[in-house]
């Protein structure tokens, strides 16, 4: 039988012996235990090591940024602007300008719903952290990330309190830790009381108010102690956008924001539910705020521009009276509006201005344009544009002062100048006409004649004398008004026709005070007096009267003596009508911002129709009064006597 051996398994093989040479065979491993308690200690090393380096890192970044500071030591300093509040003639506000403060005020002298407002929607653990929220910060963080933007904020009053007071609006990660350096800072130097007093002083609450008292002032007309739950609602909803929830700007918004604060006031346990429904509805009746007219800010501009020529430069709070009529601005900005709505993109048109004032130069309307929001500039004011025949009035009355007179005749035919034969907007050529249907009609080549016989030097002075400041050149062309005027002074420069001869200064401003009450300036109606003779003013008056009459400004007639002149420039640029009755002096300008051409529009069209609308709304309660006229001729006996009386011998 044969013999069987059974192969052995590898691994029941004895290890070969160690020899020279050969790898030694590996150690056991050791036991599970001993390697975790190698990997635990090895990870406190690391973590060790890190927090190390982390609070080595932050404890040199923390005292560069502690190092680099603003000065606190201005803290009790409010630096700002100072104010300047801009009134109406009635006394109502039109504008604001600068930094307004109200008084400083303590807790004990503001209604106990003001704080709570301000707490249950700003930081309802205010009182209960040390200048940092990380609950409030942790809450904000998950809120955030559930609607997957941003709808809650982290910092505290006191972060809010040390950016406001002493950083900018900066979003960056070296302001927010110089703001929690700040806010740690200022939780050690006060009392929780104290941090709330000082937000409540210097907290910005829109319209250029800062501090409640201030902003209780500027929106209800009282003072912070004396303010209602639904206005300390209202002056808390502020402080999270002040523009957006501005009471003046939009009441719909005010009033859902309010709402919302009052309704944090019940969550938070300072307020019932039927208290927060009662002041709400009270808050309905009572947020008729007085606000100033986004058409006006124009106005308010070019008022603020003149101050220190008036009131000098100084850190003086101003309020400021001024020659406005809130009703006729209001009427004024409507016309605008409408004509530029209805027509503006069949005409090609764009912008409009309006100016109207007193005869004796105070401004009582002015509409610089379409939309103060979207151009600050004023084409009432600033706009350099040329006047067209809406300029020939100051061509006539240097040709009576020549010695014209309304009744001579002139020929309306061709002509020619040197190089330049000046046209007729018609085309067209009527002959022999008298000096005033030439005005009344608009006919170029009369207009040209009269400059010539009373001398282009001459006309330029008659215009400068009354009231036109812009630079002109002695050229021919200048009696169809090719050099630039701006409104504010053509419309300033008929406005001695109106009152019989004498020249006006327009002007904004009637009054001036400090904060005190003391009177720094007040209008004295100064002057430059008499600039027409008293019969050339009516006789200008009786030709310009002929113009609304029977002549190219027929559509601007009234229900009561009126005069005026249309204006169009080469290829429809630029369209006037300039007219006055006995009490009120306006001008309308119509075109485009690029000098683009209007699709047709004259004078005598849409600038007269604009001009009559407003008038007639605005002159409704005025008495009618004649226009200053000429004196009557002299009779035969009149002028035999004149003859007869001896004559005096000159001075």
């Amino acid at each position: 039988m044969a013999e069987v051996r059974l192969r052995a398994d590898p691994a029941d093989r004895p290890p070969p012996p160690f020899r020279h040479g050969r790898r030694r065979p590996p150690a056991p491993a050791p036991p599970r235990p001993a390697i975790l308690r190698r990997l635990v200690v090895a990870a406190a090393k690391l973590g060790f090591l890190l927090v190390l380096w982390v609070l080595i890192i932050g404890g040199g970044a923390a005292g560069y940024f502690a190092l680099t500071l603003p000065d606190t030591g201005g803290l009790g300093n409010a630096q700002r602007r100072p104010s300047v509040t801009i009134l109406a003639a009635d006394g109502s506000l039109v504008g604001t300008y600068g930094d307004l403060f109200g008084q400083p005020v303590t807790l004990r002298e503001v209604p106990r719903y003001l704080p709570q407002a301000v707490i249950a929607t700003e930081d309802r653990r205010f009182y209960h952290h040390f200048g940092i929220d990380p609950v409030g910060l942790a809450r904000a963080v998950l809120a955030d990330l559930h609607a997957g933007h941003v709808v809650q904020g982290g910092s505290t009053i006191t972060q809010q309190l040390a950016k406001n007071l002493f950083l900018t609006q900066e979003r960056s990660l070296s302001r927010k830790i110089r703001e929690v350096l700040l806010a740690l800072w200022l939780e050690r130097r006060f009392t929780k009381d104290q941090i709330l007093e000082i937000y409540l002083n210097r907290v910005y609450l829109g319209a250029g108010t800062y501090g409640a008292d201030a902003a209780a002032q500027r929106y209800f007309n009282k003072p912070a102690s004396k303010l209602t739950l639904y206005e300390s609602a209202v002056i808390a909803g502020l402080l999270k956008a002040p523009t957006r929830f501005n009471p003046t700007r939009d009441r719909d918004k005010t009033a859902a924001r309010a709402a919302q604060v009052l309704a944090n006031m019940v969550e938070a346990g300072y307020i019932g539910e039927p208290e927060a429904l009662a002041a709400e509805n009270a808050g309905i009746e009572l947020a008729a705020v007085a606000g100033a007219r986004p058409g006006s800010r124009h106005f308010t501009d070019w008022v603020a521009e003149q101050l220190a020529d008036f009131a000098g430069a100084g850190s003086r709070d101003l309020t400021v009276r001024t020659t406005l009529d809130p009703r006729l601005q209001a009427q004024a900005e409507a016309v605008i509006a409408d004509l530029l709505a209805k027509n503006g993109s069949k005409a090609a048109v764009s912008q409009g201005a309006l100016v109207a004032m007193s005869p004796q130069g105070a401004v009582r309307v002015m509409v610089g344009g379409r939309d103060y929001n979207d151009s600050q500039f004023n084409r009432a004011t600033q706009a350099q544009r040329q006047p067209g025949s809406a300029f020939k009035p100051f061509v006539y009355l240097a040709g009576l002062e020549a010695g014209l007179r309304p009744d001579d005749r002139l020929f309306d035919g061709p002509i020619q100048i040197g190089n330049w034969q000046p046209r007729n907007y018609t085309d067209r050529y009527l002959g022999e006409v008298s000096m005033a249907e030439g005005l009344a009609q608009s006919i170029n080549t009369v207009a040209v004649q009269v400059a010539q016989r009373a001398g282009v030097a001459r006309v330029v002075a008659v215009a400068h004398r009354l009231g036109i400041e812009s630079e002109l050149s002695p050229d021919p062309s200048l009696a169809l008004g090719t050099d630039e005027v701006n409104l504010l002074e053509l419309v300033a420069a008929y406005a001695p026709f109106a009152n019989g001869g004498s020249g006006v200064l327009a002007y904004g401003i009637a009054e001036i005070r400090d904060s005190d009450g003391n009177v720094i300036f007040r209008r004295a109606g100064s002057g430059p007096g008499p600039v027409v003779e008293p019969d050339f003013a009516g006789m200008m008056n009786d030709m310009l009267q002929g113009v609304v009459a029977r002549g190219t400004g027929k559509a601007a007639a009234l229900p009561r003596p009126a005069a005026g002149k249309t204006g169009t420039t080469q290829d429809y640029r630029d369209a006037w009508f300039i007219g006055y009755t006995a009490d009120l002096v306006a001008g309308v300008w119509l075109g485009n911002d690029d000098n683009a051409p209007m699709n047709r529009v004259t004078g005598g069209s849409l600038p007269a129709l604009a001009w009559h609308d407003f008038m007639v709304a605005v002159t409704r309660t005025m008495p009618v009064k004649p226009l200053p006229s000429a004196p009557p001729a002299p009779g035969i006996l009149d002028r035999l006597f004149g003859l007869l009386a001896p004559r005096q011998a000159p001075d």
